[in-house]
């Protein structure tokens, strides 16, 4: 069987058992615009901001299909914006995120470092988006460190994929705000050095999956990203983008999720849409030009397939 066949072959395995396993909560939307659809709500300290994001992100969202949520935080104008904030969807790659911060939550309550093959591991799983290296994590955290991590931050609304299927973690918009208040902020859960040490990573994600909420940012605004993709038979392509953004007088995280979409592009182009329309209302500006590359193939290996499959 040659690779791309056996790719194929293995994906309608991961699709079915992970089916099987766990289904996601939230149901397909219709249009966005439609009338049945949550409406965005958005509240700011700086006059007219909030009306403005509004109208640009509720603008950004018509006439696209599928499920998404929506979450924005700027510290400087304390300005923010949610939209089903509650809503449940399969993590992807985004949780790699997570199970970075549970590593050095962990190391730093047993008072040691990070080992060099832990800071291998994290940087492939963070900056290439590895798989096999999330599940030697994973596999080495443990459930008890996973959920212990998601307690200490309070990230209630957040369920660690069990039997090793850490793709299917279930996240909310409103859980990955507080995984990246947490990685922004000072905090008793994460130490200084912990939070510039994700950030590092996340601001050296190889080019080609530096798309989604990075589009349109100024070229004086750093960037830190992670993104995840997915694709099931139930709720077609997982596409997510979680970002940090610092310069120019801000300081703010973008959430995207979304599900339901019939093909990988299409969901990188909703949340491009989203993510332009809040980087020109919180900072106009030259946009920095980052161009969206797709990968040479899906990321089939979300799910492990089971021995023998």
């Amino acid at each position: 069987m040659t690779h791309r066949k056996l790719a194929h072959a293995r994906m309608a395995v991961v699709g079915a058992v992970g089916a099987a396993l766990l289904v996601p909560t939230a149901a397909v939307a219709g249009p966005a615009g439609g009338g049945d659809v949550p409406r965005l709500q958005c509240t700011s300290a700086r006059t007219g901001l909030a009306a403005a994001l509004r109208r640009d992100i509720t603008t950004a969202l018509a006439h696209r299909r599928g499920t998404i949520a929506v979450g924005l935080r700027d510290r400087a104008t304390d300005t923010t914006c949610t939209l089903r904030a509650d809503t449940a969807f399969d993590s992807a790659s985004v949780v790699k995120v997570t199970v970075l911060a549970t590593l050095l939550w962990d190391a730093r309550r047993e008072g040691r470092m990070l080992t060099q093959r832990e800071k291998k591991l994290s940087t492939a799983m963070i900056t290439r988006s590895d798989n096999a290296a999330t599940s030697a994590l994973w596999r080495q955290l443990g459930m008890t460190k996973i959920r212990g991590f998601l307690t200490a931050a309070e990230m209630t609304e957040t369920r660690a994929g069990t039997g090793g299927y850490w793709g299917l973690t279930q996240i909310t918009a409103r859980d990955e705000q507080k995984l990246l208040v947490l990685i922004t902020t000072e905090n008793s859960v994460l130490s200084n050095d912990n939070r510039a040490y994700i950030l590092e990573l996340m601001g050296e994600v190889i080019p080609s999956q530096r798309w989604g909420t990075p589009a349109g940012a100024p070229a004086d605004v750093s960037v830190h990203v992670k993104n995840g993709w997915l694709c099931r038979s139930a709720y077609g392509w997982r596409v997510h983008s979680i970002g940090a953004f610092r310069g120019n007088g801000h300081d703010y995280t973008i959430v995207v999720l979304t599900h339901g979409n019939s093909t990988m592009n299409y969901g990188v182009a909703t949340i491009e849409r989203i993510a332009r329309a809040v980087h020109a209302d919180l900072v106009p500006a030259t946009p920095g030009g980052r161009r969206y590359e797709p990968p040479d193939e899906p990321e089939e290996a979300y799910v492990p397939v089971p021995p023998g499959s």
